[in-house]
């Protein structure tokens, strides 16, 4: 079936879009792409046509860090349940980590999320792969397997490889297959039992505290073990000052690494946690006002070059229990983008800005050829955002089946009107 969408203002960093124009869609891909007025007079009879006037028109969001948790925990969420969820939230493809049950460690299991996903997902899934086997740190998965099964990157995400020696090996292997490696840069002795930030709020609350060095070491090592390797490194959900430092000096050294945060880091503090709301519990924990303040830094100059949720959904059992033993995680990923877009309104990046960390650069780190672009003939992965509709957050709003986010009860502004995969608009 052939689309036209009129009226919409389009915005395509790559190909240095950002004006108006009406888009035709046939088979599936980009047919056209004309000025107010410039499109032929000779249309399908059978298009249909979208008005979008007003609106902006992106290519497909990715979100590079969810957790979909099936196979395995399908109590808090599943495939189908997950991405009906990304695309509520304008996301129009996303990268499962691989902490399900059994772990992605082997290319049964990711034909298994594939498979799964063909069937039942709306939106398109890209399997990460584990670093090693049952993600305990001491045995490398078979990657070649696995990429030929779809895993478009390997990780350890949940836990970090503690063995520098080993994460030197997950780096030199991975390289042989021009696979990602994401690291969840954690040191666990310095971390350990730890619940929240380690300063004076943990203090009042009386809860132990991870120190920002917990983070800061391991990044400060992978980023050393990627230099000496030359692998592709990237850092999954940054919230340190210390982090970002680091991570800025390497790039200027020309070492291949690439980082995330999420929108928690930038928009909310260990002040926040009042009440032991356990809906702010998440692990990196939430940093003080000085790290938040460099990560919003991290993202307008560059440094920050992706924006992803961590969607990490809980059953509400998990996030009742007393703060201790409540799971860590933010089911994120329906507010992604207007949590982003707040920086787009108070003037800290551009709309252009916010759809290269968006949907551009997760496409290119992933090396997810066709997507984050739009041009003729590439595949029609589209996002349709009004960033001007307010509204508040209500548990009911929340497709996932994780209602755990911090976000309920705040207005918010700026939405997903509509997602299209592949051309076909996924009801939303």
């Amino acid at each position: 079936m052939s689309l036209i969408i009129r009226g919409a203002h389009v915005v395509s960093p790559k190909e240095k879009i950002d004006k108006p124009l009406e888009l035709h869609i046939r088979s599936g891909r980009i047919a056209g792409l004309y000025d107010k007025g410039k499109a032929p007079a000779k249309i399908d009879p059978d298009a249909k046509v979208i008005d979008a006037g007003g609106l902006v028109l992106t290519p497909g969001l990715i979100d590079m860090h969810v957790h979909l948790r099936e196979p395995g925990f399908e109590y808090k969420e599943t495939i189908a349940t997950g991405t009906k969820a990304a695309a509520s939230g304008g996301f129009t493809s996303v990268a499962c980590m691989a902490n399900t049950f059994p772990v992605n460690d082997s290319a049964s299991v990711t034909r298994y999320i594939t498979g799964k996903a063909e069937k039942e997902a709306c939106v398109n899934v890209f399997p990460v792969g584990a670093m090693t086997m049952g993600l305990k740190g001491e045995r490398l998965c078979e990657y070649g397997d696995m990429r030929d099964a779809g895993c478009v990157a390997v990780s350890d995400d949940g836990r970090p490889v503690m063995d520098a020696a080993m994460m030197r090996r997950v780096m030199e292997y991975a390289k042989t297959f021009d696979l990602l490696c994401i690291s969840h840069c954690e040191d666990e002795a310095l971390a350990h039992g730890g619940q929240m930030n380690e300063g004076a709020k943990s203090t009042v609350l009386g809860l132990t505290g991870i120190p920002c060095a917990a983070e800061e070491v391991m990044v400060a090592r992978d980023v050393l073990l990627a230099e000496l390797t030359k692998c592709r490194l990237h850092i999954a959900h940054v919230s340190t000052k210390g982090a970002l430092r680091i991570i800025k000096n390497a790039k200027k050294r020309g070492v291949n690494v690439t980082c995330e945060t999420a929108p928690h880091y930038f928009m909310l503090t260990d002040d926040d946690i009042t009440d032991y709301n356990t809906n702010y519990k998440v692990n990196p924990p939430l940093r003080s006002k000085e790290d938040k303040k460099a990560v919003i830094a991290g993202i307008k100059d560059g440094t920050i070059d992706v924006i992803a949720s961590d969607h990490a959904p809980h059953h509400d059992d998990e996030k009742r229990a007393p703060f201790m033993y409540a799971a860590f995680g933010i089911s994120g990923i329906q507010t992604v983008l207007p949590l982003t877009l707040s920086l787009v309104q108070s003037g800290v990046i551009s709309m252009s800005d916010l759809v290269m960390k968006l949907s551009c650069q997760p496409a290119g780190i992933l090396g997810l050829a066709g997507k984050g672009v739009i041009k003729v003939g590439a595949c029609a992965d589209l996002t349709l955002i009004d960033t001007k509709k307010a509204f508040t957050l209500q548990t009911g709003d929340i497709v996932s089946k994780g209602k755990n986010s911090p976000f309920i009860g705040r207005e918010l502004k700026g939405c997903a009107q509509a997602v299209f995969v592949s051309g076909k608009r996924i009801s939303i």
